[in-house]
């Protein structure tokens, strides 16, 4: 399969590219080989493709809802049918195992593509009857230019994330995937065009942090939404205001898996594999602070180490395989300093903990005991595959610690008693709550985060607020009264 894709960018319907920019290297994470040179984007691209992208939207929204929704589920069809090649290529971009990618990436992309495809139609405005005849009706309207920025752990599923309820509400988009993962983004730009979607639709540029800075700025801009760190957050968000944009803002978490006594522990501890191992650990609404209530505590402890043994490292492209590289020597490098960090806290190593020798950034699956609140490891997000398990007493303490933290994605509770799983629930200060259960993010549900995990909701309906806009028209039936 070839990687080296026709050019570095994807605009107004076609490969462009302009070698003065700065070279991006794509490396395979399992090997560490370089499989792909790209550009980043100079001020002329960044330029191209909002121009592009503006001169496409007024006849984008002007279609019906119908049109552009089928242009939507076109692509979800295409999508689908081309998984495995997807798939290859998205294991090659982040190092996830393909049995992991074929199900969870293009997939799921082609899940929000359908989704919002269905949901175009339906996009309208209201009536609202008042006294005396008069009447007001609404006008849902598209917001022109989104700019969407993703992150390096799911690049085709953020990419249509992104773009499916942007176009399907009559925006156009130019979306910069990580520079780290430059590839699956250009597949969706390429697709969504032989779907039938009109030049300048969907466009996409590669770049480093500079050309982020230089969309989110742009005056034709009337939407941002980021997928990142709580720091690169906080600067886009920021930049974002001064031009009083509309802003999605999907950052990153420290959040807390409550494990009581009563849980079914099979089920907990395969809670606690998904919430931090999935995906090398690098997922944004990981559980990695994972509460044990003291009287299970060394039977978690015992059945995590077992199943721990089960896990198959390495060649991602092998089926079998379902732990596979992180996406980086520097991400694998800042994943084995905080390693160093709970031992010199004093955290007790219970598993793993150490690089695998070889070619690649592998690292074995790890996890700390006798953790407590204040240690770095459990304050701080580490994005990779370290997991941190303390101990609780009672509901109220556990909920107070949990709580406890600047972030505020996600949070899981696994218990069998139920009026308190949902008033455990009801207390967490998270955007996305799981019981019994963890980290599935259907395209049917919001998702999302609260206090600095960022603002707005992704998925869903909701997600359909956040790229459009209402239009209030008052009609008078009646004759204008004034004072004089």
């Amino acid at each position: 399969m070839k990687f080296q894709p026709t050019a570095s960018h994807f605009i107004n319907g076609a490969y462009v590219e302009d070698t003065s920019g700065a070279p991006i290297d794509v490396i395979y994470p399992a090997t560490g080989n370089v499989i792909a040179r790209l550009h980043s984007a100079t001020p002329d691209i960044v330029n191209q493709a909002l121009t592009s992208a503006k001169n496409a939207q007024a006849d984008w929204a002007a279609l019906s809802g119908t049109e552009r929704g089928r242009v939507l589920r076109r692509a979800a069809d295409i999508m689908r049918e081309r998984n495995r090649e997807l798939s290859i290529l998205e294991t090659h971009d982040t190092g996830k195992p393909l049995q992991e990618t074929l199900v969870a990436d293009a997939t799921s992309g082609a899940d929000a593509l359908e989704y919002f495809g269905g949901l175009a139609a339906s996009l309208t405005g209201e009536h609202i009857p008042l006294g005396g005849g008069d009447f007001v009706y609404t006008i849902r309207e598209a917001l022109g230019v989104c700019v969407g920025i993703g992150a390096w752990n799911y690049p085709t599923q953020i990419a249509c994330w992104k773009g499916a309820p942007a176009l399907a509400c009559g925006n156009t988009m130019v979306f910069k995937p990580s520079e780290t993962t430059p590839l699956s983004a250009l597949q969706v730009a390429e697709i969504l065009i032989e779907a039938g979607a009109p030049k300048g639709v969907y466009n996409v540029i590669q770049g480093y942090g500079d050309v982020g800075a230089s969309l989110v700025t742009d005056p034709r801009v009337a939407k941002v939404s980021l997928t990142g760190s709580v720091p690169t957050g906080r600067k886009v968000y920021a930049a974002a205001a001064d031009g009083m944009k509309h802003v999605t803002m999907e950052l990153g978490g420290k959040s807390p898996m409550i494990v009581f006594d009563d849980a079914d522990i099979e089920n907990a501890v395969s809670g606690a594999i998904l919430g931090n191992f999935y995906s090398s650990g690098q997922v944004c609404s990981n559980g990695t602070r994972v509460f044990v209530q003291k009287g299970i505590k060394e039977a978690f402890l015992k059945r995590l180490s077992e199943r721990l043994e089960n896990a198959i490292i390495g060649d991602p492209l092998d089926e079998n395989v379902n732990f596979g590289p992180m996406v980086s020597e520097n991400q694998l490098n800042i994943a084995l300093s905080y390693v160093e960090k709970g031992k010199a806290d004093g955290a007790l190593l219970v598993y793993g903990g150490t690089r695998i020798e070889g070619n690649g950034y592998y690292m074995q699956p790890t996890v700390f005991a006798d953790v407590t609140d204040d240690m770095a490891i459990a304050r701080e997000e580490i994005f990779g595959p370290v997991m941190s398990v303390l101990d609780f007493d009672t509901e109220q303490e556990v909920l107070a610690r949990a709580n406890d933290t600047e972030f505020g994605l996600a949070a899981g509770v696994f218990t069998n008693d139920l009026t308190r799983a949902h008033r455990v629930v009801a207390g967490f200060e998270a955007g996305t709550c799981y019981i019994n259960t963890y980290n599935l993010a259907p395209v049917e549900a919001p998702f999302g985060g609260s206090k600095m995990s960022g603002v707005g909701r992704e998925n869903s309906k909701l997600a359909i607020n956040h790229f459009s806009e209402m239009k209030t028209v008052y009609v008078s039936m009646n004759d204008v009264e004034a004072p004089y």
